[in-house]
């Protein structure tokens, strides 16, 4: 019996072990991996809304650590050499509730990437007012970001009617942005450079509908974005993050349309988008005209020079342009350590001007009235590529390759008069220039430039070094045949001198510049750091101008007396050392800057001689350098820069002899001259108001210059006689001289108030401009006073979905005061009066229109000066999705598009008038198309994102 149990009981032991192990067989217990000494630790912390949150200060805390950090600009958190994987972790920010989390982890696991941190707003209710959600607007250190969800646009609208909807944006017809009164420079997507950068191509074709956030950042460059070191100033850059759940899909749209007069206007947008994959094409082929006011400013006038002026429109040379600009962007990452950008765009332009202008001309020996005319054709073509490599090597070395070509040319051929009667103290003079010329010119562009970055362990210290070379070689023919006349009055019936002139000139212009920048950043605290930087930037210059004059029987005589040959270098160095605080709500960078400098050169003498004079010039300044900003909030900021800049003399103004190259305008060069250096002064103050839905942006920019470069023109006086009859003519004798007093401020303001859930949205924005500029006449010093005083009111009104009005009223007025002989102050003002909107009727009708009459009082006696310009349209759509539109417009419906511009300038004061051309129509079609396919992911895993909107392979 106790034998049977046994056998009984080893069976069942026996068939337990055998269900345990596979086949029957016993197996063998793995052992479990050791744990490791230390980890790293990342993470990023974000709100409810999937906001990331720039600056939270992050604690970690286990038996072995005790570690603080603040996340980065893109919410990212990193903590190296951790020694327990169980730990604490206390996340804060203002405004939000604090989360203390326990987390245990494998410690065998070298990187250790958490789940997004997610804070919850602190809510605080005060009188009944509560802050709901993220705010539309947040201000940065360096960025102004805009929540896009919290505008609305209507379906297949582009991203230039998302903008206009956006407080402190001014959006051109030709696709310019400004920002709280600053140009926006270039364009990016998702963190990088899209389209070449173009902003134009990128607000008139992305959709609006793909947009999740509109960033304006101060952008100091790739290697500042990399090390956090901020040097020179920066560009305005718009960059465009797309929705998470519109970053995977195609996007396109097609426009044809033909009008009266030949107009045309077709485009062609194309664009794949996965995560960090974008590929696109684009192109636009039109027929238009040029010199057109833009909507709600025709028929202005500008006031430039010295302070600046108003805008009535794009300006340049009025006429008819036929273009286009075919364009290819491409960027893709390459597994996960490599990234890569390029972008091609092939342009030609073909422009027929036609200049009309007028004014007035001073110096310290009177003044001159002149009248002149030209016209013009201009064909020029342009090349340009980019490629840009990012390679992260590893998570301590980074590497930044971007090769770029571009290649241009152009052919123009240009006839003028130009009518000067000069009232002088050394008498009467009475010129009339007739100019017929041609040049054709050609120049290649090549460039490289090299980034390495390598990061230690311990957070936050960094070393770069960067190097780039760019080589350019410019070719020009000229064939210039002028004929000078001067009359013994003011009108044309006597003439008494009749003399012709023909040049052939060849100009080969040649150079290289080398820049190389080292940093390095030392952590010394949890905030701070000290920040050292070295530039070295060297150009060199090869020019050469040879001409020839044309005889009467035909042949060419080389003209060694008006041969400009000369090379020179330019050699800058820049060396600072900063101490930088990074707080949450603090902000300072304080330290010192030195500049040392050397123009060296040699020009061969045009006596004929063939002497070389050679030129070489040291110079060294220390510059103080100054940043500081606070934040009382993510919506409220104020900020303070200073900085230096010197401004080089040219080689040609230091020539220690005479340019005879231009015998009406002799060039005599000063050894002597000292660098221009510009002390600036910048106060920034923004505040976004959620609950009110109110925006306040304020800007105060002020400059004073120092040993400021001016010429100083010396006006000779010859006599003329021939047949009895007498009159006079002037040589200008140019001559260069350092001067001090100059200066200037420019306060900017916009103020914004949203009502009724962005129904109507008042604003307010506009400049006070002073400038105060010294010059140099026949030796004297004289100065230009300019004041300007320019507002803008532009209410959005859209009471109902299918009903958008935007009327629009602005006053500007300038004064110029000038203290040479005969000038007259000026005074010109303009009052706008202005209203674009759309009207949608039946579901799928629109109708389009704009309107703007303007009175302009200060121009004298040419042009309209109270111009009313009106444009209107109509759209049809069709299909389901009403991605077909059938489009028709007409321009300046009344023909009165006759606006002048004027430019005011301490030496003179010019109008031009304006386009003729303006009215035409255009009919077309325009399809939209969109297919989307979910947010990005790999592995099934959604990709996390940084703050610029690129994603995290």
């Amino acid at each position: 019996m106790k034998k049977a149990l046994f056998i009984a009981l080893l069976m069942f032991s026996s068939s337990i072990l055998y269900a345990q192990v596979p086949g029957g067989m016993p197996r063998r217990q793995q052992p479990a991996a050791p744990p490791l000494p230390t980890r790293q630790v990342s993470g990023v912390v974000k709100d409810s809304a999937d906001n990331t949150l720039p600056g939270a200060l992050v604690k970690l805390e286990s038996k072995n650590d005790t570690i603080s950090t603040s996340a980065n600009a893109d919410g990212i958190f990193i903590f190296k050499n951790i020694k327990s994987a169980t730990f604490v972790l206390t996340v804060s920010n203002i405004g939000y509730r604090k989360l203390v989390k326990r987390f245990l982890n494998n410690d065998a696991v070298p990187r250790l990437v958490l789940d997004p941190i997610i804070l919850k707003s602190e809510a605080t209710a005060l009188k009944a007012v509560v802050v709901n959600g993220t705010p539309s607007i947040t201000y940065k250190v360096d960025t102004v970001e805009y929540k896009a969800g919290d505008y609305k646009v209507r379906e297949n609208a582009t991203v230039d009617e998302l903008l206009k909807k956006m407080e402190g944006f001014e959006v051109g017809t030709d696709g310019t942005v400004t920002h709280q009164g600053q140009q926006i420079a270039r364009a990016k997507l998702n963190g990088k450079e899209y389209a070449g950068g173009d902003v134009a191509q990128a607000i008139q074709n992305l959709p609006a509908e793909i947009v999740e956030k509109i960033q304006v950042v101060d952008d100091y460059g790739d290697q500042a974005a990399r090390t956090g070191i901020k040097d020179g100033d920066p560009q305005k850059v718009l960059n465009i993050t797309t929705r998470a759940d519109r970053s995977v899909g195609t996007t396109g749209r097609m426009t044809g349309q033909y009008g009266s007069n030949d107009r045309y206007n077709a485009q062609l947008f194309v664009q794949r988008i996965n995560a960090n994959q974008q590929i696109g094409i684009i192109g636009r082929f039109a027929n238009t005209v040029n010199g057109i006011a833009s909507s709600g400013l025709a028929g202005g006038a500008t006031n430039g020079g010295g302070g600046g002026g108003g805008n009535a429109g794009r300006g340049g040379s009025p006429g008819t342009t036929r273009s286009g600009s075919p364009s290819f962007n491409y960027r893709d990452q390459w597994g996960k350590k490599v990234e890569v950008i390029s972008s091609y765009t092939y342009r030609f332009s073909n422009n027929n001007a036609v200049n009309d202008s007028y004014g007035q001309r001073y110096s310290t020996k009177g003044s001159s009235d002149f009248v002149d005319h030209s016209t013009a054709e201009n064909d020029s073509k342009g090349h340009n590529l980019r490629f840009e490599i990012d390679y992260n090597i590893d998570k301590s070395n980074y590497l930044q390759i971007t090769p770029t070509f571009s290649y241009s040319s152009s052919n123009s051929l240009s006839n003028s008069m130009a009518d000067n009667v000069n009232h002088y103290t050394t008498g009467f003079e009475h010129q009339v220039v007739n100019t017929v010329s041609q040049n054709t010119s050609t120049a290649p562009t090549y460039g490289i430039t090299a980034f390495y970055l390598h990061t230690f362990k311990k957070a936050r210290r960094n070393v770069s070094l960067q190097y780039s070379v760019t080589t350019s070689n410019t070719q020009q023919k000229g064939d210039k045949n002028t004929d000078y006349q001067y009359y013994a009055d003011s009108t044309r019936n006597t003439l008494v001198s009749d003399s012709l002139s023909h040049l052939l000139t060849r100009r080969t212009s040649k150079n290289t510049t080398y820049n190389t920048t080292a940093t390095y950043v030392e952590p010394i605290g949890q905030y701070s750091q000290i920040e050292f930087t070295g530039h070295i930037r060297r150009s060199v210059y090869d020019n050469t101008a040879v001409s020839d004059t044309v005889l009467a029987n035909g042949q060419t005589q080389q003209l060694t007396r008006l041969d400009n040959i000369y090379n020179y270098s330019f050699t800058e160095s820049r060396y600072s050392v900063d101490y930088r605080y990074n707080g949450t709500k603090y902000n300072l960078s304080v330290g010192v800057l030195a500049l040392p400098s050397n123009l060296a050169g040699n020009k061969e003498n045009n006596s004929g001689d063939g002497s070389t004079i050679s030129t070489s010039h040291n110079y060294f300044r220390i510059i103080p350098v100054l940043r500081a900003s606070y934040s009382w909030s993510r919506t409220q900021r104020i900020s303070f820069t200073y900085s230096g800049d010197n401004a080089e003399p040219q080689f040609q103004q230091i020539q220690p002899f005479t340019d005879r190259t231009d015998p009406n305008n002799i060039v005599v060069g000063n050894p002597d001259l000292k660098p221009t250096f510009t002390n600036s002064l910048n106060l920034n103050y923004n505040n976004y108001l959620p609950n009110s839905k109110l925006n306040l942006s304020f800007n105060v920019n002020g400059t004073i210059s120092q040993d400021q470069i001016t010429s100083n023109t010396i006006q000779i006086t010859q006599e003329i006689n021939n047949n009895g009859a007498t009159t006079r003519k002037t040589i200008n004798e140019i001559t260069y001289a350092n001067v001090n007093g100059s200066h200037a401020i420019v306060g900017r303001y916009s103020i914004s108030k949203q009502l009724s859930d962005r129904r109507y949205n008042l604003s307010l924005n506009g400049n006070i401009t002073y400038n105060y500029s010294v010059a140099m006449s026949n030796d004297q010093l004289y100065h230009n006073t300019n004041w300007r005083f320019d507002e803008r009111f532009g209410p959005r009104i859209n009471p109902t979905d299918n009903i958008e009005i935007n009327p629009y009223i602005a006053y500007d007025l300038s004064r110029s005061f000038t203290t040479l002989l005969g000038a007259t102050p000026t005074m010109l003002q303009t009052t706008s009066l202005a209203v674009d909107g759309r009207v949608y009727f039946l579901k799928t009708f629109q109708i389009n229109y704009s309107a703007a009459k303007s009175y302009v009082t200060g121009l004298g006696r040419l042009g309209n000066p109270s111009p009313l310009v009106i444009n209107a349209g109509f759209e049809k759509e069709f299909f389901k999705r009403r991605n077909l539109v059938l489009t028709f417009n007409i321009y300046d419906l009344l023909h009165q598009n006759n606006f002048i511009q004027q430019s005011v300038t301490a030496q003179a004061v010019t109008n031009t008038l304006s386009n003729t051309l303006s009215r035409y129509y255009l009919v077309g079609l325009r399809l939209n198309l969109q297919k989307w396919s979910g947010r990005p992911s790999r592995n099934g895993r959604q990709l996390q994102r940084r703050g610029d909107g690129s994603f995290m392979y």
